[in-house]
């Protein structure tokens, strides 16, 4: 993703600018007060990607990006709000996540047309919207691109926080038992050469056949999961159908964390060969997200069914430690998810090095070498954040709801208003009542899952 100007220009293409309404080429004029746009430019025909994917190596990645740890967490996730709340609730986040999600390409994809761009990134579009939206927002378009960034970044870094700690709780429990115990800092130490290893692939091409590989991987995990869970399974009777509302937050924080993969989600579409099959009722999103909500809801059901209020914030950490199939479970998943690290690192190092840091070096003989040390630098950091909590399950509901509900819901939300504004918001201005509810679903997520998740971090030190 380029942005060493205000819009992306990624397809050789100059972008227009304020106060040049001479340039013939410039398709956006002003008409008693409305915004004409021409509609022979399609951005899709105009992207010029150094190495495009396929629409099946997106999918791909789609699953390889929400398909992590956050599937085995979500027994836990249903504890949090019983079985009954936990169905409906998982299905119905899934469809909003998804809706949010095609609200924000298709916001995207409208400014790009009207500024005559291929590619527009999130933190751009949303600044460039906030421009043109309503006027008691416009204030806050100058700190768009940094917040946007900000919530980016903390996210994406939480993901391989909760990474690291996931496979180094794995590890340890198979070193506790053949070995020695060991402090779990200590195997999240001993995983840092490696994930620096793996985290210098450089595109998302290559990374394609490791994602292949992960998938491949996560699916026997989850057949041999359900083994174990099928497996003399308790009556239904015996588990709460909906649990105590003051732990809905923390069912809420791990579903948002494991459905919503908004960063990699954006960067597979700005990436696609063709980017138009992204979208569509049956385009890779949707596909990809039924086959995601299908299998939390179902592992969620299943897992809390099995272990009740003894879930574990991995599901991997229910099984017998003593037994070969349990074992080796556990290193298919931390396999799997040790490989799907790169691909979730693939997203702050680009908005890190190709936002902040490439113009600084782009003529400098050592411009691959310092990209390489930014590399190095995020995976060191989100190594000290994950020794310093090493709390899985509460570690996911945190970024969970502190950043999606901000980057899934609040913002694509805003972003239509301003795209729309003043006189696309439909009949009655339906679309501004509607997204005025998704913001205000995403600030009050934001603030009792963060608030929820904190507090039970703090007690959990105590």
């Amino acid at each position: 993703m380029k942005r060493p100007s205000e819009m992306s220009n990624a397809g050789n293409e100059s972008p227009p600018r304020k106060g040049n309404t001479t340039n013939v080429d410039m398709q956006i004029f002003a008409s008693n007060g409305n915004t004409i746009v021409d509609e022979t430019y399609d951005p899709h025909l105009h992207r010029n990607r150094p190495h495009p994917t396929t629409n099946f190596e997106t999918l791909v990645h789609l699953l390889k990006g929400s398909l992590g740890t956050g599937i085995l967490a979500m027994p836990q996730a249903f504890y949090n709000a019983g079985y009954i709340s936990g169905l409906i609730n998982t299905i119905l986040i899934g469809i909003l996540c998804t809706y949010c999600l095609h609200v924000l390409v298709q916001a995207q994809y409208i400014l790009c047309k009207r500024h005559r761009v291929p590619i527009l990134t999130y933190p751009i579009s949303m600044k460039i919207a906030l421009e043109e939206g309503p006027q008691c927002l416009r204030p806050f378009a100058r700190y768009a691109v940094v917040i946007v960034d900000g919530f980016m970044i903390i996210y994406q870094l939480g993901i391989c926080c909760v990474y690291i700690v996931f496979v180094a709780t794995n590890i340890k429990q198979l070193v506790d038992y053949y070995w020695l115990e060991l402090d779990v800092k200590i195997h999240c130490l001993i995983l840092l050469v490696p994930l620096i290893g793996i985290n210098m692939i450089r595109n998302l091409k290559v990374l394609a056949p490791f994602s292949t590989l992960a998938n491949i991987i996560t699916f026997v995990g989850i057949g041999l999961i359900l083994a174990y869970i099928l497996d003399d399974i308790p009556s239904i009777s015996e588990r709460e159908p909906f649990a105590d509302v003051g732990k809905f937050p923390l069912f809420f924080g791990t579903v948002l964390f494991a459905l919503e993969a908004v960063g990699v989600i954006i960067a597979l579409e700005n990436n696609m060969a063709t980017p138009k099959s992204f979208g569509g009722t049956c385009g890779v999103l949707n596909v990809g997200m039924v086959v995601i909500i299908v299998l939390y809801a179902g592992m969620g059901f299943l897992g809390y069914l099995k272990y009740g209020a003894e879930s574990a914030g991995s599901l991997t950490l229910n099984l017998p430690q003593e037994e070969i199939m349990s074992q080796s479970i556990r290193v298919l998943f931390a396999v799997a998810i040790f490989i799907s690290y790169a691909l979730q690192c693939y997203v702050p190092v680009d908005i890190i090095w190709n936002v902040y840091l490439v113009e600084k070096y782009r003529d400098s003989n050592n411009k691959l070498v310092y990209e390489l040390l930014v590399r190095i630098v995020v995976v060191i950091t989100t190594f000290l954040l994950a020794v310093a909590i090493p709390r899985l399950g509460l570690f996911i509901s945190l970024f969970g709801a502190f950043c999606l509900s901000a980057l899934g819901i609040a913002f694509p939300a805003i972003m239509e208003i301003c795209v729309l504004w003043p006189d696309k918001l439909g009949p009655g201005k339906i679309t501004l009542w509607k997204d005025i509810v998704l913001i205000l679903f995403g600030v009050v997520g934001l603030v009792a899952g963060t608030y929820t998740s904190v507090r039970d971090i703090i007690l959990s030190f105590m």
